[in-house]
């Protein structure tokens, strides 16, 4: 098998993996809420929606949870969540169906809303502090901003045991409820990092042992013959203008998924799992 990593590459045509080339009282327990939805929340409130989505912050961060709405429907399948929110006297509504659709912005919400706590992103350097020695992945998202994509990314990652989701300095990807839904829970397992300066980022990474792969869609080595190292650094691009070239460049490979060439590539969020599936395969055959 090949093994890239001793080799920087030359500055590559940089694309995107899956995209074009470039670049304290009583809780409040009523029926019937006004059909009008509340105004938003606090800044520091994220409104989430979904079974999973609302049951992994339950059972990962109970604390986090400001208020609950609710169809009748769903009563029997939260009653765990109901009964904290009672003892814990967070409020909770029991609404119609299209109050909750008013209140997600949304009809796929499953019977559920919450109102919950963000968590900020972690600094690299706190992060690396905290990750033990030994095999680890995380992904570095450059310019990805679907939330559905950024959704179905965190599902692949807490499948596949991804470390960390890193995140660019700039640019709008945060956490959303239509990511968090779509990510089915996996919002809660994966940790998210806002990287710095890119360089800096770059070394920090280095030094802790961790490989940096180019996700590329043409001209890069072949995953499936690649010897992928044990901590490893996957840098995803953006779905329309791919990666910065810079940054693909500054990578120690560039790696791309082979296929039939009937269709140009896989979106980002489908060749994520693909890379990552990759990883976990070839750390079993060490």
């Amino acid at each position: 098998m090949s093994g890239p990593w001793d080799k920087r590459p030359s500055p590559p045509r940089a694309t995107g993996s899956g995209h074009r080339p470039p670049r304290g009282p009583r809780p409040s327990v009523t029926r019937d809420e006004p059909r009008a939805a509340p105004p938003a929340g606090p800044r520091d409130e994220l409104r989430l929606y979904g079974i999973n989505a609302v049951q992994a912050v339950f059972e990962r961060r109970p604390d986090a949870i400001r208020k609950i709405y609710l169809t009748e429907a769903r009563i029997p399948s939260f009653k765990a969540l109901l009964a904290w929110c009672v003892k814990h006297r967070v409020g909770y509504r029991v609404v119609a169906e299209d109050d909750l659709d008013r209140l997600a912005a949304s009809q796929h919400h499953e019977g559920i809303v919450a109102d919950v706590r963000k968590v900020e992103p972690q600094a690299l350097g706190d992060w690396l502090r905290g990750l033990p020695a030994g095999p680890a992945s995380a992904l570095w998202l450059d310019g990805v901003g679907n939330p559905h994509n950024f959704g179905a990314i965190l599902r692949s990652a807490a499948h596949f045991g991804v470390s960390a989701i890193l995140l660019p300095p700039q640019g709008g990807l945060a956490l959303s409820g239509a990511a968090a839904r779509v990510a089915e829970g996996g919002a809660e397992q994966v940790p998210l990092v806002r990287l710095g300066n890119t360089a800096n980022a770059i070394a920090q990474l280095r030094g802790a042992g961790f490989s940096l792969a180019a996700t590329v869609v043409r001209g890069g080595d072949d995953l499936f013959a690649a010897r992928l190292p044990e901590r490893l650094i996957y840098v995803m691009g953006a779905e329309g203008e791919g990666m910065d070239a810079q940054l693909a460049a500054a990578c120690d490979a560039r790696l791309s998924i082979p296929g039939t060439g009937a269709v140009e590539s896989l979106n980002v969020a489908s060749a994520t799992a693909v890379f990552l599936a990759q990883w976990r395969q070839c750390l079993r055959k060490e």
